[in-house]
């Protein structure tokens, strides 16, 4: 019998090894097998057989127990992520990647049109897009894994990618005004919304008067001009008009 040797790059030290010849020549056969394919039946087949693993696996309802490759034409931004990361952070993050590989998987949501909308890793979505030299190098595939089932919701989809981005990078005032209106028009509480976001109920209430203030009169004309009868009217609402 063939003595299978699973090896990397780095020695695995300390991390409990199981004796895959213990499965006789079932297992030597099918990494025979799966080798003998082209690569992008190579990528499917391992794709398929990470995906019954995860189905048997102790822990299966952990995304990360399961990253396969895709073509990163299926791989789509989302249309409300607030993080913004400058040009320099974006240039050290295509080094890091060109240098060190993709360590960390596009954290991502299968819609119905057979794509994959990013929860998290935007940014390495673009760079795996638009570097040559790692799109040539990935043969056009991205990483991914995918959110759990109870997070498919738009809501809650939005709330994971917040959540994700608030300890690194910057959030756009304006997008998260619109992001906690709409969490608002889903008919999530500010204490929600709070606890989802990891903010606090004056930072919730900022962003909702900022956004709500603009909805409120985005429909209204307003005059240049500002009559004494206006003030006094405004003063005696107020009780500030003393005369």
């Amino acid at each position: 019998m063939t003595q299978l040797k699973i090896s990397t790059e780095q020695e695995l030290n300390g991390i409990e090894r199981f004796d895959l010849n213990s499965f006789g020549t079932l297992f030597v056969d099918l990494l025979e097998k799966i080798d003998g394919l082209h690569d992008t039946d190579k990528i499917s087949a391992i794709n398929e057989i990470k995906i019954a693993l995860h189905e048997i696996s102790p822990m299966k309802n952990e995304p990360v127990d399961c990253v396969i490759w895709v073509q990163n034409k299926r791989v789509v931004a989302n249309d409300y992520n607030p993080n913004a990361v400058a040009p320099p952070e974006m240039e050290l993050l295509e080094i890091s990647i060109m240098n060190d590989g993709f360590t960390q998987p596009i954290v991502s949501f299968e819609d119905k049109n057979d794509t994959f909308i990013v929860i998290d890793g935007f940014h390495r979505n673009r760079v795996g897009k638009e570097c040559i030299e790692v799109h040539k190098r990935l043969n056009g595939y991205l990483p991914i894994t995918i959110i759990r089932e109870s997070q498919e919701d738009r809501g809650d989809r939005i709330a994971s990618t917040i959540r994700h981005n608030r300890a690194r990078g910057k959030h756009k005032i304006d997008s998260m005004s619109n992001i906690v209106l709409e969490l608002k028009k889903r008919n999530w509480s500010d204490k929600k919304i709070g606890k989802q976001l990891g903010m606090e109920p004056d930072e919730v209430l900022r962003l909702a008067q900022i956004t709500g203030l603009a909805e409120m009169f985005k429909d209204k004309e307003f005059s240049m001009a500002w009559g004494v009868q206006n003030e006094e009217n405004v003063l005696d609402a107020l009780g500030e008009n003393t005369q």
